[in-house]
């Protein structure tokens, strides 16, 4: 069958370089080659309309900073550990978390507006309605380009969940395929949020009870998710083949193969399982049609049951992991039955580990449908806040955070809402003993930040006390009437990266930020305390003095790095 989008294109291609060679002095060869580049890229995939944000914009004359609301600051416990909230356009969030922790995030999970054209999906200060032609292109450019820093966010291990409804799946999972690679999906996991018979609207034919959660790996390979554990036991293994006679030594296909006919073997079962015993399982299924265990039985067993008749045993040599160096495979049982059995042995590894340990684990693949209807139907006080914009139940955002196997992760949440994620985190932590952290984002449109997110987070200290940092962003402008510099502008936000990027806070005892060698030549490094942490720039030096004392103190230096704002510095031709 022809590619009738090859063929178009090729035409197209062929036209353009026409004009190209009846154009060549002419200034619209530029334009000609542009268009030539485009129509070369075009392949399969998602392709929209793309749109600038407003967003956008403020970055191109302005450098986004952020900027620490010291009143909001929550410090429950002692230790000089925190978690973020970081306030403002998301977009400008994630481009500064782009310079602290890029490839640090173990686990994201969004809960993105789903822009059902019902006033949850806002773009530019003007909510998206049902009825707009470019509804579905505003979504993904809004989405497409914070998923994109969001890959680059994920540690190589790290893996992000995206909840959606019906109103945008098929485009996301589109747009994710494109932005994380179609190979590094993982799964979607099906979600019951309300009951069958709980009313919505009688407009529609049919209601819907299922939402969406896609998850999608950094790397397929590295991609660890916390399985199920159940014990490996040897119940199954219950049956013993004792061979009568010799049998017939034949090949089938390649492999050695011996025969069994009916008579010349038989098989008992055992009450309960034994180590040494062998385990029944049945050719069918997917065992028949993707298992290596049905490609065997199709290749020796079928070709031979006309010949060797039913209740044939075939003792098919060179296979297993148990030791035997052989498994057994049985033909069909009566007239018109097609499908037969292997007896197979423990696998070594197993008896050794039961040997060693007294007992073997297995992991258990994760089913992909989940019932947190009562959950949803329960929620609208979780966390002493009201949202009516898609909260999210606490044991469910607990459920799949746990999916990750650290229970020290980082866990990045960019469209917080009523600060759910945050919640869940500290939860589990309780639950289990983690060590997770969190960083949440969100905008303050109706004061969400200030009165739902933030509000939360305060709420649930009594029962889940931990540290939290209040950051705001702001701009710095690239063009300023004044003649300070615009490297000791982005100076005085340096504190706030340096505390993101290590998720504590410089407290000026136990954490000191140096900036300058002024700062350096006003500390009494022989007055600081044993195990504190210096935080300098490259450009600091210190004198062989000051790193002997330092040695003596046992105190730990971090570099501050130079990436944070190196880029808009040489932009500004500082560098």
């Amino acid at each position: 069958m022809a590619n009738l989008s090859k063929l178009k294109r090729e035409k197209m291609l062929e036209l353009l370089n026409r004009l190209k060679e009846e154009h060549e002095d002419d200034s619209i060869v530029p334009v000609i080659n542009e268009i030539e580049n485009e129509l070369q890229n075009m392949k399969y995939g998602l392709v929209w309309e793309e749109h600038s944000e407003r967003v956008d914009e403020e970055m191109v004359d302005n450098i986004p900073v952020f900027q620490e609301v010291e009143e909001r600051k929550i410090q429950s416990l002692d230790e000089n550990e925190y978690n973020f909230l970081l306030e403002g356009d998301n977009l400008h969030s994630l481009k500064l978390l782009e310079k602290t922790h890029k490839e640090k995030i173990d686990v994201i999970y969004i809960d993105p507006p789903y822009n059902t054209g019902n006033k949850d999906f806002m773009y530019d200060d003007n909510y998206i309605e049902s009825d707009d032609g470019y509804k579905h292109s505003k979504w993904l450019s809004f989405m497409g380009e914070r998923l994109v820093v969001a890959r680059e966010l994920l540690a190589e291990t790290g893996f992000i969940m995206i909840s959606i409804d019906e109103s945008e799946s098929a485009q996301l999972r589109l747009l994710c395929d494109k932005v994380f690679g179609e190979d590094n999906f993982q799964t979607t996991i099906h979600v019951q949020v309300r009951y069958a018979q709980k009313s919505l609207t009688d407009e529609k034919a049919f209601k819907p009870v299922i939402e969406y959660i896609y998850i999608y790996s950094k790397n397929k390979d590295r991609f660890r998710p916390k399985l199920k554990e159940e014990p490996y036991t040897d119940e199954k293994f219950r049956y013993t083949i004792t061979e009568l006679k010799k049998g017939k030594e034949i090949a089938v296909n390649g492999k050695k193969v011996t025969v069994f006919k009916k008579g010349e073997w038989e098989i008992v079962e055992a009450a309960q399982g034994f180590i040494e015993g062998l385990k029944e399982t049945w050719i069918s299924g997917t065992i028949y049609t993707k298992m290596s265990y049905g490609k065997v039985f199709q290749e020796v067993v079928e070709p031979r049951v006309k010949t060797d008749g039913l209740g044939t045993l075939y003792k098919v040599h060179g296979r297993g992991e148990d030791g035997l160096g052989y498994r057994y495979y049985t033909g069909p049982q009566r007239k018109n039955a097609k499908r037969g059995k292997m007896f197979s042995g423990m696998p070594l590894n197993r008896v050794a580990e039961i040997k060693e340990n007294g007992n073997a684990v297995r992991y258990v693949p994760m089913g992909t449908f989940y019932d947190y209807a009562a959950d949803f139907g329960n929620i609208t006080h979780e966390g002493g806040v009201t949202f009516n914009s898609g909260k999210k139940p606490t044991k469910m955002l607990k459920n799949i955070i746990d999916l990750c196997s650290y229970k020290n992760s980082l866990v990045l949440d960019f469209f917080a809402g009523s600060g759910s994620t945050g919640h869940a985190v500290m939860q589990l932590n309780k639950e289990d003993g983690g060590n997770r952290k969190y960083i949440l984002c969100t905008n303050n449109e109706n004061n969400i930040c200030e009165e739902v997110t933030y509000q939360r987070l305060q709420n649930i200290q009594e029962e889940l006390p931990h540290n939290l940092k209040y950051f705001k962003t702001d701009f710095i402008p690239k063009l300023s009437e004044d003649e300070e510099l615009m490297s000791d502008r982005l100076l005085a936000h340096i504190k706030e990266m340096v505390e993101l990027e290590n998720m504590c806070e410089i407290d000026g005892e136990e954490h000191i930020v140096i900036l300058s060698d002024d700062d350096l030549d006003n500390i009494d490094i022989e007055g600081l305390q044993d195990g504190i942490t210096l935080y300098i720039p490259s450009y600091v030096l210190l004198s062989r003095e000051q790193e002997n004392l330092i040695k003596n103190k046992d105190i730990t230096i971090v570099d501050i790095p130079d990436y944070y704002f190196v880029e808009e510095l040489r932009e500004a031709g500082e560098l």
